[in-house]
């Protein structure tokens, strides 16, 4: 077994940030046609220095662009690459508790591959020029995302293991560009395994003909053949969202349906989890994190409420997680980003760097370092 990579750290950060006024007015402008591209992403540019600036302050050692060049955390991506379109549609939202988001939607036109000139690979080339001694860290959604949100049309691929064949060759692809553009730290983020612990979601996909059960085993089954290749240097994490859209949620129950299949035979190096809220259930599932070498971000603090967590409590869950996973192996961070879409969650930017340095501060007391 390989040894513990130096990432994800003890105290780590999902990696979307809340977008300043300045450049959703900006962003606003320039899709109205008055501002142009160049100016935006001059501008783009400007505040991801500052935020990047103040994650080291904070003393953050993985930083992000905060996605502040994206509308989503996973459209952006997909719908560049090769294959997939972005379609608009009326009333396709994303529907969360009390919340929806803008109808937008994606669809697989072609064969799907990875072009060598997306646009998200300039975007790390920025960050890791800008993040200093710090570690960069790309986030891109996971590839089971494609297949859980995209619209797949049945002539391109009639047969659904060429897609997933396709899908998985796709990111081998986007793995190898990143790395070449210097990334070391790559995350995936993805709520389908999520979805895959909610009985509610479950009958849903249910209803539209997919085996909750078959799909957790296909989506493991890609997700390995995308990671076979890596570099040895890479770190590759998963996040596993169950909703993040202006302080809403989507789905709700523990990670016991999926724990066997995502933390036994998933090969990534961590998993951020969600554990902010008894929404997501108990660390007993924990208990399939066997592998020596494999990482368990806990994602005690939420990224949802401006309120500071009691840090004797964080701290108790901390220690009731190390029953169950070696607490070398146990990190802590929000529970996700602070802005999944562009709207961002409900606090302000001041209240977000609190949050980050309150994990920071949790993280120092309980391993002594970060």
């Amino acid at each position: 077994m390989s040894m513990l990579k130096a990432a994800p750290y003890r105290a780590d950060h999902v990696g979307s940030l809340l977008r300043p006024e300045r450049l959703k007015e900006a962003r606003r402008q320039a899709a109205a046609g008055t501002l142009s591209p160049e100016s935006l992403t001059a501008l783009e540019n400007e505040e991801i220095r500052r935020i990047v600036a103040r994650q080291q302050e904070i003393g953050l050692k993985a930083v992000t662009d905060g996605e502040l060049r994206r509308a989503y955390w996973h459209f952006d991506f997909l719908e560049h690459l090769k294959g997939v379109q972005a379609v608009e549609v009326t009333d396709n939202g994303i529907h969360f508790q009390g919340q929806s988001t803008q109808s937008h939607s994606i669809r697989v036109v072609d064969r799907v591959g990875f072009d060598p000139n997306h646009p998200m690979l300039q975007h790390f080339r920025y960050l890791a020029g800008v993040a200093g001694a710090s570690v960069p860290k790309m986030t891109i959604p996971s590839p089971s995302m494609l297949h859980f949100r995209g619209q797949i049309d049945p002539q391109v691929y009639p047969d659904l293991d060429l897609f997933f064949h396709d899908l998985a060759q796709a990111y081998q692809d986007a793995l190898r560009a990143f790395y070449d553009a210097g990334c070391r730290y790559l995350q995936l983020d993805d709520t389908s395994w999520a979805y895959l612990c909610s009985a509610e979601q479950r009958s849903e996909l249910q209803a539209r003909g997919l085996d909750p059960d078959e799909l957790q085993q296909r989506y493991a089954q890609t997700l390995n053949q995308a990671l076979a290749h890596r570099p040895a240097d890479l770190t590759i994490t998963m996040h596993i969202c169950r909703g993040n859209f202006r302080s809403s949620w989507i789905a709700s129950g523990g990670y016991e349906p999926v724990a066997e299949t995502l933390f036994g035979t998933v090969n990534v190096d961590g998993f951020f989890l969600e554990y902010d809220t008894e929404r997501a259930g108990g660390f007993e599932p924990l208990r399939f994190a066997t592998r020596p070498d494999l990482k368990i971000v806990l994602g005690l603090i939420t990224s949802k409420f401006p309120a500071l967590e009691d840090s004797d409590m964080i701290k108790r869950r901390i220690d009731e997680a190390s029953r169950y996973v070696d607490g070398n192996r146990l990190c802590l961070s929000p529970q996700c980003g602070f802005a999944s879409t562009e709207e961002g969650n409900l606090l302000t930017e001041e209240e977000q760097w609190a949050k980050l340095q309150h994990v920071v501060a949790i993280a120092r007391d309980v391993w002594g370092s970060i």
